[in-house]
Formats: C-alpha cells, sequence, structure tokens
C-alpha cells in the first residue's frame, strides 16, 4: 500500500502499465510515499492499541487457566475498554485517508506481473478487507445495530483481529524499506486545489480528534456534556444507568416479580435458599462500581446488598479460594451466567446487589439481585440472579 516514489502518481509515455485506469480522475499532487507511510504508522499504531485493548475483553470474557484478571484496580476494564472503542472510532477517518493515498495503485495495470507481485497483492487485500471489515463491525456494534451483521460479532471481530494483524505484519515485513527510505527522506512540499500535505494531514487528524472529544464522554464523566456523537448517554436510563438487557426482553417479568422468589445458593458441602427478607436480614455493605460495556460506555451506581464471600462462607466454603458460578433466572441467553473466579469472591467490592443509589433494584437493572463485581464486563455483571454455586478451590 505504499508506492515508491515521492512524486505523484501520474501516467505518461513509457510507463502506461504503472498508471492507474483513469489518472485524469485519481491522480493528486498530495499522494506520496511519505504520506501514504505517515498515515500507515497512524494507522498501525491505532491497530495495535485497539488489539491490545481487544484481546484484554476477549480474554476476561473467555478466560483461559493462565490469564489472571485482577478486581483491581476496579475502573481498570472501563479505561481499557473505553480506550478500545474510542481508538477503533478514531480509525475511521485515518483509514479513510490511508485508503485514499494509495487508491491509484489498487487500479494498475496489469493487476498481476509475476507470482511475487499476486502474493503481494493478495495479501493488500486480505489486509484492506479485514481492515475495513474491523471498522464497519465495531461501529455497527457500538451503535447496537446488528441487522447487517448475520454472525455473532464477538466472534467474528476477534478472529478477524488475528487476520488483520498477520496482514498488518507481512505488510509491514513487505515494504519496511520504502517506509524506511520515505519517512528518512526530506518533505517535499505540494499542493493541490489549495490544500498542502500538512494541511491534508490536519485535515485527517482532525476529524479523528473531534471523534474522540465528541464520543468519550460516554466513558469519561466530565466530557460527558460534550458527547454529541456518543451512541449511549451514561446519563440516561433507569435509576440514572443505561441498560442494554431488560427484563421484558430476558422474559423474567413473571419470575422476578414472584413473592416465592428464592437465591439458591449451593456450597461444596451444604445449600441454604434465601427469599429477600433473609438476604435483607443479612449484614449490607455498599459499593460504588461502573457498569463498563463492551461497546464502550460506562457509567458509576452506588450498589448496595450482600457480600459476594458472605454468601459462600454461609455454606461452609472458604471464599478466599472459592471459584464460584452465578445464574440468571432466564432461561435462554449467552451470558445467562459466568463464572467468579476467586479474587472476585475474596474481593470485598463484589456484591449480590438488592439496592442502587439506595432503593430496590429496578427490573432493568437485575431485580431482586444482581452480581456487580469490580473491574468486569458489564455483560459478566449477570442480572436476575437465582442461583449461586460454589464450584470449589480453583
Amino acid at each position: 500500500m505504499v508506492h515508491h516514489s515521492d512524486a505523484p502518481l501520474t501516467g505518461g509515455p513509457g510507463r502506461w502499465w504503472r498508471a492507474p485506469l483513469r489518472p485524469a480522475r485519481f491522480d493528486s499532487a498530495l499522494r506520496s510515499a511519505r504520506l501514504t507511510s505517515l498515515l500507515g504508522v497512524a494507522l498501525g499504531a491505532a491497530f495495535a492499541v485497539c488489539f491490545v485493548t481487544g484481546l484484554i475483553s476477549h480474554l476476561i470474557q473467555h478466560p483461559p487457566g493462565w490469564f489472571p484478571w485482577p478486581s483491581r484496580p476496579a475502573g481498570l476494564y472501563r479505561f481499557t475498554q473505553g480506550l478500545h472503542v474510542a481508538t477503533g472510532l478514531a480509525t475511521v477517518p485515518l483509514l479513510g485517508a490511508k485508503l485514499w493515498s494509495v487508491f491509484p495503485r489498487l487500479f494498475t495495470w496489469p493487476p498481476i506481473r509475476s507470482v511475487v507481485h499476486a502474493a503481494e497483492r493478495a495479501g493488500v487485500a486480505v489486509l484492506v478487507a479485514a481492515a475495513l471489515f474491523q471498522v464497519v463491525s465495531g461501529v455497527l456494534n457500538v451503535s447496537r445495530w446488528y441487522a447487517p451483521m448475520p454472525f455473532f460479532f464477538t466472534a467474528a471481530h476477534y478472529w478477524m483481529a488475528w487476520l488483520l494483524l498477520g496482514a498488518v505484519l507481512l505488510h509491514i515485513a513487505v515494504q519496511l524499506p520504502v517506509i524506511s527510505s520515505a519517512l528518512a527522506r526530506r518533505a517535499v512540499p505540494r499542493e493541490s486545489g489549495g490544500l498542502s500535505r500538512r494541511g491534508l494531514l490536519g485535515a485527517v487528524g482532525g476529524p479523528a480528534g473531534l471523534i474522540t472529544v465528541t464520543t468519550v464522554g460516554q466513558t469519561v464523566r466530565p466530557l460527558a456534556g460534550l458527547a454529541l456523537f456518543a451512541p449511549r448517554n451514561p446519563r440516561i436510563g433507569p435509576q440514572g444507568l443505561p441498560v442494554n438487557a431488560t427484563a421484558a426482553g430476558a422474559g423474567v417479568g413473571s419470575v422476578i416479580t414472584d413473592p416465592r422468589y428464592r437465591l439458591v445458593v449451593t456450597g461444596t458441602r451444604r445449600a441454604v435458599s434465601l427469599g429477600l427478607t433473609d438476604l435483607a436480614l443479612m449484614r449490607q455493605h455498599t459499593a460504588r462500581l461502573p457498569i463498563a460495556c463492551v461497546e464502550g460506555w460506562s457509567a458509576d451506581g452506588q450498589w448496595s446488598g450482600v457480600r459476594l464471600r458472605d454468601l459462600v462462607a454461609l455454606v461452609g466454603d472458604d471464599p478466599d479460594r472459592a471459584t464460584v458460578l452465578v445464574e440468571s433466572v432466564q432461561t435462554a441467553g449467552r451470558y445467562r451466567s459466568t463464572t467468579v473466579p476467586p479474587g472476585h469472591t475474596r474481593d470485598e467490592l463484589t456484591l449480590i446487589a438488592l439496592r442502587l443509589g439506595g432503593e430496590p433494584l429496578h427490573p432493568d437493572h437485575g431485580y431482586p439481585a444482581r452480581l456487580i463485581a469490580p473491574n468486569r464486563p458489564g455483560v459478566l455483571q449477570t442480572k436476575w440472579v437465582g442461583r449461586i454455586t460454589v464450584l470449589g478451590p480453583r
């Protein structure tokens, strides 16, 4: 995706095989190897941040045995996922400018000149396709518009990220001499239509910064007033907090309002069945913790309820070593249950919450009881909890 000269791409006698199909339409004096390299460095850095933070999110939700995710600091996931989404949105103008800078090269003729050239162009095709897929599907996800995606977003986004990483590394390996030479070369001032190359970089960086400022307020509360284009306002929702899954959508309305509701806690030695009155009579604790969603938004809430470690101890198990399965009364759903590792089980901030902001939980926030734990994605903060099972030390 980097051409080999700082001169603009043009046709001309003796160079017809390197010229774009319609040079008059595609040519611009602003295009150069240096400009493409600078845009590539910025885009590569953004993709690297997105890959690392996205990988963290995936490992938290699907933890392998070797991956320990701590319970503190309580807002670490809020930061990493907010950075993931903010950086991903900022790549939109960067990717557009990068593709524009190499657009004529995509239409050279003949399209394949050798086996090596064919392999190189195939790698570029994979790179472009994977980059566009990640950016477009990511924007659709944070907007919660899944109709155009006939696949499970999380799995597709994860595996495509690895494909994109491989394509980027291969592209860098192939183009590194060109990139190094272009960046070391002194910039040649050029203008097209009154716009200089420096002005073009500003025209790309400006929108990237503007997108960040006008969306990051969905997780950085001091900037909430500037979040004009954020998909989610973290101040709007039941009891002042947004929700993704509602009680009506989960089909739990009749179960959670049944006066015979019981929270069943099963240990390795014994089990107990607790009604709301029983839970209210246990020692109550309050913690201020964020709901941090994978779509990038987050919001703080003041939660009150019973510590998970106290419930584990109630059935005779050691909360410092216990792995716990928390299940919703939902009968279906990809996230109807979650496993809480020992580090979170023992943490005093991990609650089976009964109240939010001093009031009983709204049904959409998980009434009659929900899990709220520090430093976990919102999809793992199980709502409408009906059963807790101690799996034993892990």
